[in-house]
């Protein structure tokens, strides 16, 4: 199958709130995301406005969708910009400028040809295609629970960092 692999547009926002919700009512949900179904699902309209307008504009938040032939969503992967001197989504220090896959989620039927390959490399792409601020590493955190996860990141060199968040729960790899 053929996919686009492009960033949201502002206008898009019940799409995006469609495969979060898609993506949060995944079986591997638990061990993928940290917030869940239901916090989603409680969410104004106005979230998902405002939250896809930010990733649609590319400053400290890009997420780029894979949309097949006939205009359907398959996937997506999302990239914060963590700025050095400002606080990461954890309320930790950063230090070094540097971005943050999140939200890494491809739709059941469209697994195993190579999609999220695509996507993730788009991700990671953008960020170290960054000029201000200029990305010393990219990471992500892995639920410990999640060994397949962790396969597929170690493929692109992520490995762990030692830091761990979520009672011990997920683990950083990153990237430099």
């Amino acid at each position: 199958m053929t996919y686009q692999i492009r960033p949201v547009n502002a206008d898009e926002w019940s799409q995006v709130k469609e495969l979060r919700l898609a993506a949060l009512a995944d079986p591997a949900a638990p061990v993928a995301f940290l917030d869940t179904l239901e916090w989603a699902a409680e969410r104004p309209d106005s979230h998902w406005q405002e939250r896809t307008k930010d990733a649609s504009l590319g400053g400290s938040t890009r997420q780029f969708i894979a949309e097949d032939a006939e205009g359907r969503w398959a996937g997506t992967v999302v990239v914060l910009v963590e700025r050095a001197g400002e606080d990461d989504f954890f309320g930790n220090p950063v230090h070094t400028p540097q971005a943050q896959l999140v939200n890494v989620f491809v739709r059941p039927e469209h697994r195993g040809g190579g999609l999220t390959e695509r996507l993730f490399r788009a991700g990671m792409e953008w960020a170290w295609s960054l000029e201000e601020p200029l990305v010393g590493r990219v990471r992500l955190f892995v639920h410990k629970n999640n060994p397949r996860a962790a396969g597929f990141y170690r493929k692109f060199g992520f490995i762990p960092t030692g830091h761990v968040i979520d009672s011990d729960h997920e683990m950083e790899i990153a990237r430099a």
